[in-house]
Parts: C-alpha cells; structure tokens; sequence
C-alpha cells in the first residue's frame, strides 16, 4: 500500500477516534446541528478505518509468519510458509475493498428520485412491459428498505402502464439508481399471440 494513502488512513483512524470522544461528551447533543455533522462525519468514515484495522491485523499476521520462516526447526518454517498464504489470501480482497472504499463519494449519493418508466413503440406489449419493470424497482425498493409512492400513473387498457412516475426515497437512493437510465428493449411471445410464433 502506497505511503500517502496509509498516511491518510492513519489521520482518519485518528479523527474517528476524535469524532467519538467528542460525542460522547455530555453536553455534544446542545448543538444538534453540530451534533448531526460529526455524527454523519463518523458514519463517513467508519467503514473505511474498520476496514484499515483489518489490514492492519492481517498485516501483521503475516509479518509474525514471515518470522517464522527464519526459523531452524523445518515444521515452524511449513507453519510460516501456510500462514503465509492463508494471511495474502485474506489480505487482496480487504486491500481491493478499502480501495473502493476510498474513492470519493458523488454529493448527490443520498438524494432521492423520481423514477419515470414510459411505454416506447410496441403497443400493449410495451405498457405490459412497463409494468413488470415497475414492479421490479418497487420490489428493489422494499428489499433496500427504502419508501416507494407513485405520484403519477396512466394505465393501458390491456394491464401495463402507458407511463408512470413513482417517488423513491431512503439512504443512498441515488447512489443506487442514478445508472438506470436510457432505453431497454425486450422481444418475447406476446401475451396475445395464440398460435405460438416466437419473435
């Protein structure tokens, strides 16, 4: 790992312990504006310095099984050598995590949306299609706990949905969704079709 980047995970490592003491005193909550910006300063980078601990644990796990590969006795240097694997195994996916953890957050990640689906060229089948996908994101919704209402809602006369607008709230809402954007296309059997033709 790069100096300058543990050089900045060890200043965080010491602002969350600064952000914890300082709520933690009696009279933190006096100021609550004060209060919900350390509060959510601490949230920001808790992930990143649990994460930090962690490599630093197996860090030294591997520099204790390193240790033993200079070692006269050949069973202990067998001990370092697997320790050592096991440490590096443990090591690259903690090392590709705090990596991403690491890249800057999009200000707009907490922001919720107004999720538009419309009905392109197809018909019935495209309104048929609208709704399937809006059920899809509302049940993406509920499983990300997230609150869903829908503000506006033309139906088609064969189920479906012409075009709706639905309303989507919670944490990280945005940060979630703001790829989903663009056309999609679908080719099945109609629903219609009787005769069994496969487009």
């Amino acid at each position: 790992m790069d100096s300058s980047i543990r050089k900045k995970l060890n200043h965080l490592r010491e602002r969350k312990n600064e952000l914890e003491t300082a709520l933690s005193q009696p009279d933190s909550t006096k100021n609550l504006d004060r209060f919900k910006e350390l509060s959510k300063e601490l949230s920001d980078i808790l992930p990143i310095v649990t994460c930090y601990e962690e490599v630093k644990e197996v860090e030294e796990d591997l520099a204790g099984a390193t240790d033993l590969l200079e070692d006269d006795d050949p069973q202990l240097r067998q001990l370092g050598n697997e320790e050592i694997k096991a440490a590096k195994k443990r090591l690259l996916p903690l090392e590709l995590k705090l990596k991403k953890l690491l890249i800057p957050k999009d200000p707009d990640d907490e922001a919720n949306v107004f999720l538009e689906i419309r009905a392109g060229t197809g018909g019935d089948e495209a309104a048929l299609f609208v709704g399937e996908l809006l059920k899809m994101y509302l049940k993406f919704s509920e499983t990300s706990q997230w609150e869903s209402e829908i503000v506006s809602a033309h139906e088609s006369p064969m189920g479906g949905f012409k075009e709706v607008i639905c309303k989507i709230s919670g944490k990280g809402v945005y940060s979630q969704l703001k790829f989903e954007s663009g056309t999609h296309r679908v080719q099945r059997v109609p629903e219609t079709e009787s005769q069994g033709r496969v487009h």
